[in-house]
């Protein structure tokens, strides 16, 4: 039997908390090893108990938990953080996904949806839905100085990158680009790699954000 997934819930109402614990503690494969009440003491579990996943409430006193989820994603092999949010909308939830997060989950997500994305989130998947990341890009529309620099970052891309780059942006897994495009999942794996670090993107969910902030979405 595999290894429990690892995860540390951080917010700063107890009572959110403890209702995580519960819910996360009913499923056999999923172990929540530690919570946290600010962005500080976030930071020093992560080093301690090396989880898979970090549920971070974003709005908390002292350390944020956008600065949690910049300092988390700095370090050496770091886990995903899935942003908890009460609206899908939020501005925050946009920074938070720059800053690194792999995702964001709506506090009033059911129980058995919230099991599932922390599952999905552990394999290395965006806990994002293509709808959601069109409302919160949709909601940034008067940034146009991100919209510049997208624009100006597509650019450098070859025509290819920029096929797979839309294909993240429509929140495609590797095998889907590579079904559409007639590639392998590895090649296409190797793009999105390389992308990356030619988008200066921490992960596929900044990169899938910069395709919207292009253009390369229809809205």
């Amino acid at each position: 039997m595999s290894e429990p997934v690892r995860v540390v819930v951080v917010d700063d109402e107890p009572m959110v908390c403890a209702h995580l614990r519960t819910i996360l503690g009913s499923a056999p494969d999923i172990e929540v090893v530690d919570d946290a009440q600010d962005g500080a003491a976030a930071v020093e579990s992560v080093v301690r108990h090396r989880p898979r996943v970090v549920l971070m409430d974003l709005r908390m006193p002292g350390v944020d938990g956008l600065t949690a989820t910049e300092r988390i994603s700095r370090l050496p092999d770091p886990p995903a953080v899935v942003a908890l949010t009460t609206f899908d909308a939020d501005q925050y939830v946009l920074r938070a996904l720059r800053a690194g997060a792999s995702g964001f989950l709506v506090k009033s997500t059911p129980p058995e949806d919230l099991l599932g994305l922390v599952r999905v989130a552990a394999d290395g998947h965006t806990v994002l839905s293509p709808q959601a990341a069109q409302r919160l890009v949709a909601a940034s529309s008067g940034e146009q100085g991100a919209r510049q620099r997208a624009l100006r970052l597509v650019r450098e891309l070859t025509e290819r990158e920029v096929e797979v780059l839309t294909g993240l942006g429509e929140g495609l897994s590797n095998a889907q680009i590579g079904q559409r495009l007639h590639l392998s999942e590895a090649t296409v794996k190797g793009y999105v790699s390389r992308m990356l670090v030619k988008l200066d993107c921490g992960n596929r969910v900044q990169a899938g954000l910069l395709a919207y902030e292009a253009g390369l979405i229809a809205r």
